[in-house]
């Protein structure tokens, strides 16, 4: 099996970040489980221009690259920041300026951070209607950490860390599967499965 692209995009605004290094322990999991090509990105990557681009012409190539990446992903692990109940307002207007049609079918796993327990709600109800516009196939597993669950710039808290598992391990199932079913028509076209 050729090697997947998994995207991460992390929607902070500086680095170190909680949101990356949840969106990279999740991207990690998958990893183990399915041969594929990490990339990540934090939404500082997009550079300052994102929020005054109202379409995909007057991206900047940074921010161009990276809408790009997720749409050509095979996988992806999306995280935000919560602030006041929400995502950030740039990770949406990022994704406003996916095409529509350009995640159907694609895996992905949906990560958030915040100050505390108030905000994790907000995985299942912004992330997950906003990935479901795109018909895209989310896992079941949600993972939502708050600032107790680091320490030292790291995953702390177990319970996460079976969370990171269980959506990595669904990740990587979905990936795998999908890459499956796409290449058994092509081996029955050139001869192999009948």
């Amino acid at each position: 099996m050729t090697r997947l692209r998994l995207v991460g995009f992390s929607a902070n605004i500086q680095r170190p970040s909680k949101t990356r290094t949840l969106v990279e322990a999740i991207a990690a999991e998958a990893a183990v489980r399915l041969p594929v090509e990490v990339r990540i990105f934090d939404l500082v990557d997009a550079g300052p221009g994102l929020g005054g681009a109202l379409s995909r012409d007057q991206l900047s190539l940074p921010a161009r690259r990276i809408v790009e990446a997720v749409e050509e992903a095979d996988a992806l692990v999306v995280g935000t920041p919560v602030y006041k109940g929400a995502y950030t307002g740039l990770f949406k207007h990022l994704f406003d300026l996916v095409a529509p049609e350009a995640l159907a079918g694609t895996p992905v796993a949906l990560a958030a951070t915040g100050g505390g327990p108030r905000h994790a709600l907000v995985v299942e109800h912004s992330l997950r209607p906003l990935f479901g516009f795109f018909t895209a196939l989310t896992v079941p597993t949600a993972v939502y950490a708050s600032d107790p669950d680091f320490r030292d710039g790291g995953l702390d808290s177990p319970l996460i860390r079976q969370r990171v598992a269980e959506a990595g391990d669904q990740l990587a199932t979905l990936a795998g599967a999908r890459a499956a079913a796409a290449a058994a028509p092509l081996a029955r076209v050139a001869g192999g499965a009948r």
